[in-house]
């Protein structure tokens, strides 16, 4: 003689439980991801660099590459120091990535010398175009 099957319903299985804390703990790390990576283009301007001053400006544009020098003459590629030697080297995937537009930003008591040594090594590795970094009259917001 055959056992009939037995039929299972819904009241004899386990009740379903839902874990949050994985999912929190995602929702954490995708903040902090958008955090850091929204304050990337602030850190461009943190170097403290007394820029020119003229009566019209365009803003700044974040995707493209920012060569800086400071008064002392030290250079920085996107707010990292660098020197000038290896500045063509790391600039060159930048500048083709922006379509050789690269934004030279300058202190305006800094040594001449650099700047124009850094405008030589812009133009070799591929930059075509500059964009200036300039203050507006007296609010002091910076372009490039």
């Amino acid at each position: 003689m055959t056992r009939p099957a037995r039929r299972r319903f819904r009241g004899d299985h386990d009740p379903v439980t839902f874990d949050f804390a994985p999912m929190v703990d995602i929702v954490l790390l995708l903040l902090i991801f958008f955090f850091l990576t929204s304050t990337l283009g602030a850190r461009q301007n943190a170097l403290p660099l007394d820029l020119p001053r003229a009566s019209s400006s365009v803003q700044e544009t974040p995707d493209l590459p920012v060569v800086s020098v400071n008064r002392a003459g030290q250079v920085f590629l996107n707010g990292q120091a660098t020197t000038l030697g290896t500045l063509g080297a790391q600039l060159r995937p930048l500048a083709a990535a922006s379509g050789g537009v690269v934004g030279l930003r300058a202190d305006e008591r800094g040594s001449y010398g650099t700047v124009v040594g850094v405008m030589d090594e812009i133009k070799k590795a591929g930059g075509t175009r500059l964009a200036l970094g300039t203050q507006t009259g007296r609010d002091g917001g910076a372009a490039p």
